[in-house]
C-alpha cells in the first residue's frame, strides 16, 4: 500500500478512501462542485472523520485539475451524486460517466460502484470501449462493486473475465474475510438478490404493521419492527429501479419487484393520512399547525432517493399544511408559537430528539412501520 504507483481516484466520496488513505495509498478526491481533485493524506485522513468536516474545515490541501487526475490514476472509482429521477436520470449517469471516462488510459482500472440491473454494466463496458478507444480485459480493467451507505459493502467483486486484482481486493476489504471475484453477470445477480430479498422482507413488515393495533402486550412483541423506519425502508431504491428497468414485459421477478414499489409507496400514502388523522383528532387548524420533518442522512450520498423522498413529502404535506421545514438536526428544533408537528424519519433523529428532552414540547409522529404517535 506504501507504492505510490497506486493512484486512486474516488469520484465523489462513497468509498472508504479514507482508510484506503490512513493505508498509504495515495487518493485523491474528486468533489463535483469543483473543478479540482484534493489530494487526502494519511494525516488529514486520520483527522477528519468524514469528507463533510473536511470540507467545511477547509484546510489547504494540494490539488490538480480533474482530467490530470484521472489520466494518472491506476484506479478510478466511479461513485457519481445521482439526482435526476425517471426519464433523465439515465441521461445524467451516462454523462458523467463519459466525462470521467475520457481521460483514462492504457493500463487503468475502472471500479463502477453503482448499482445496476441485469445487463447494465454491458452497456457500460460498450461506453468505456467506445471512449476511451481501449479493449476491456486487455488494455484496460473493468470491475462491478455496488456499495451503498447504509449496508456492508459487498463481499464479491464483479470481474471482466473473472480476472482478479490482488491490489484492488486488499484496497477494499475492511475485515478478515476479504474479497470474492466473480463474473460481472454472477455480481449482478447475486446484487439482485440481496436488493429484492431486503425489499420484500421490509415491505412484509410494513405492509402487516398496517392491521396492527396498540396495546401493551402487542407492543412488546412488535418492539423490534418499531425501529424500521422510512430512512431504512428507502435505502437502496435506486437499486430496485434499476433492477425493474432491465425487463420488458411480465415475469414472475417484476411482480415482486413491483409489489416491492408499490409498497413503498403505500406506506408514504399512509404515513400522510396518519399526519392528517393526527391533526384532525388533536383539533389542530392548519393555520396555526407547523410541521417539521428530521430526517439526518448525509446530504452528499450518490443515490439521490431520500432527497427525492423527502422533497415528495414536503410537496405532498404543503397541500394541506402551508408551514412545513425540514431539518437535519433534530437537537436544534426549537419551540414554535404554533403547534409542531415532528415527523422523526430516522432512529437517530428520535432518539436525539429524546435525549434533549425536546419531544414533550411537540407532537411526535415516528415514520417506523407502525406509524407511531407520541404526544
Amino acid at each position: 500500500m506504501k507504492d505510490n504507483k497506486y493512484f486512486l481516484v474516488l469520484i465523489h466520496n462513497k468509498l472508504d478512501g479514507k482508510q484506503m488513505a490512513i493505508n498509504g495509498a495515495n487518493v485523491q478526491i474528486i468533489d463535483e462542485s469543483s473543478s479540482s481533485a484534493i489530494s487526502l493524506k494519511s494525516e488529514i485522513a486520520q483527522t477528519y472523520p468524514n469528507i463533510n468536516s473536511l470540507k467545511e474545515d477547509e484546510p489547504l490541501l494540494s490539488m490538480e485539475p480533474i482530467k490530470d487526475a484521472i489520466s494518472n490514476a491506476k484506479y478510478l472509482f466511479f461513485a457519481p451524486k445521482i439526482r435526476k429521477m425517471d426519464q433523465d436520470l439515465k441521461t445524467e449517469l451516462n454523462s458523467k460517466f463519459k466525462d470521467a471516462i475520457v481521460s483514462l488510459k492504457k493500463g487503468s482500472n475502472l471500479i463502477y460502484c453503482l448499482g445496476t440491473g441485469f445487463g447494465g454494466n454491458h452497456e457500460n463496458i460498450s461506453i468505456l470501449e467506445h471512449v476511451t478507444g481501449l479493449k476491456v480485459g486487455k488494455s484496460i480493467s473493468y470491475f462491478y462493486f455496488p456499495v451503498n451507505n447504509s449496508n456492508p459493502a459487498p463481499k464479491i467483486i464483479g470481474s471482466f473475465n473473472n480476472a482478479d486484482d490482488k491490489k484492488l481486493a486488499s484496497l477494499l476489504t475492511t475485515d478478515k474475510e476479504g474479497k470474492k471475484f466473480v463474473s460481472i453477470p454472477t455480481a449482478e445477480q447475486l446484487h439482485a438478490i440481496d436488493t429484492i430479498k431486503r425489499f420484500t422482507s421490509i415491505c412484509s413488515i410494513v405492509e402487516v404493521c398496517k392491521f396492527q393495533r396498540s396495546d401493551k402486550k402487542s407492543d412488546l412483541v412488535f418492539t423490534d419492527f418499531k425501529n424500521l423506519y422510512l430512512d431504512d425502508m428507502i435505502n437502496g431504491l435506486y437499486d430496485l429501479r434499476s433492477i425493474a428497468s432491465s425487463f420488458e414485459g411480465v415475469n414472475s421477478l417484476m411482480y415482486l419487484i413491483n409489489g416491492c414499489l408499490k409498497g413503498i409507496s403505500s406506506y408514504i400514502k399512509r404515513l400522510i393520512d396518519v399526519i392528517r388523522i393526527t391533526l384532525k383528532k388533536n383539533d389542530l387548524k392548519a393555520s396555526r399547525t407547523k410541521i417539521i420533518l428530521s430526517w439526518t442522512f448525509d446530504l452528499n450520498e450518490m443515490r439521490g432517493e431520500k432527497i427525492e423522498i423527502l422533497d415528495l413529502l414536503t410537496s405532498k404535506l404543503r397541500d394541506y399544511i402551508g408551514d412545513v421545514e425540514t431539518s437535519q438536526r433534530p437537537e436544534e428544533i426549537f419551540r414554535s408559537d404554533k403547534k409542531t408537528i415532528v415527523i422523526v424519519c430516522t432512529k437517530y433523529d428520535y432518539k436525539k430528539i429524546n435525549q434533549n428532552q425536546k419531544s414533550e414540547d411537540f407532537l411526535v409522529i415516528k415514520a417506523n412501520s407502525l406509524c407511531g404517535v407520541e404526544q
